[in-house]
């Protein structure tokens, strides 16, 4: 009979941790923004997790947290299914209008555009850079998505977008479909960037109608993105550049601390 030798766990740690010294960081997690509900229960346990370093300094603990964060996102870009379709439903379970959300909070904050003069901008790795109008992308083949919006604060919604799918938009302007990222600039200066499996996904699309109709000004009008592989925060609105690239920029979100592959 083979005798098991017990091995120690890479989680458990050695010795318990100082709970005084998780009191002094409590200012420290209480400090974070609106979304730190899901990052604090991150911040939390990474915290009884680090060890070697005080988790008192504010750049340990943040370090250390940009760390966990690397991690989830290399661990989800592997498990990612690239045809795995979301669950879709019908048009009588669409919220009418959508729930408004942006970083800046009040709708009355949002920066109408003007329709007539706005021009979608290409750049980086792409073949055929010419700008486009909403009205020539208003002519492309739309595809439609009733899905559920899911937001990292703990609500959602069913919504019903439509507009060109972003593999299509991609292939058609000659866009280097093996480069590592999409990067979105969007009206009021958000960045915004998903890695290109997710670009790529059939749920994908550049929406540019909602329930059938031009999208409002607080919802993204001309255009903004709507995939079914992300939170809403990685859901870029008022979008005016699109650019494909090797190089990863931090983006708007992800220099807040949240997590940037954020996948579902």
């Amino acid at each position: 009979m083979s005798i098991r030798i017990r091995t120690p766990s890479l989680i458990r740690l050695r010795k318990s941790v100082d709970r005084t010294v998780l009191k002094e960081s409590r200012a420290l997690v209480e400090d974070f923004n609106r979304r730190g509900v899901l990052r604090g229960a991150l911040t939390l346990g990474a915290l009884t997790m680090l060890t070697g370093c005080d988790v008192s300094e504010e750049e340990s603990v943040q370090n250390g947290l940009r760390a966990v964060s690397s991690w989830n996102d290399a661990v989800q870009a592997a498990i990612f299914r690239p045809d795995h379709l979301a669950r879709t439903f019908s048009p009588s379970q669409v919220v009418k209008p959508p729930r408004f959300n942006a970083y800046f909070h009040a709708i009355e904050d949002v920066r109408p555009i003007n329709g007539t003069t706005w021009k979608l901008e290409l750049a980086g790795l792409i073949k055929d850079k010419r700008p486009w109008t909403a009205q020539q992308i208003y002519q492309l083949p739309e595809q439609e998505l009733i899905i559920r919006h899911i937001c990292v604060e703990g609500w959602d919604y069913i919504g019903q977008w439509s507009g060109p799918n972003l593999r299509a938009f991609l292939t058609r302007i000659g866009a280097d479909l093996t480069a590592k990222y999409v990067y979105f600039i969007c009206n009021d200066d958000f960045t915004e960037s998903i890695d290109m499996a997710s670009a790529l996904h059939p749920q994908t699309i550049l929406a540019s109608k909602y329930a059938g109709a031009l999208l409002a000004d607080p919802f993204g009008y001309p255009l903004r993105l709507r995939t079914t592989v992300k939170l809403g925060y990685k859901n870029a609105k008022w979008i005016r550049a699109i650019e494909v690239t090797n190089t990863f920029r931090p983006t708007f979100w992800s220099k807040q601390g949240e997590n940037w592959f954020a996948g579902i």
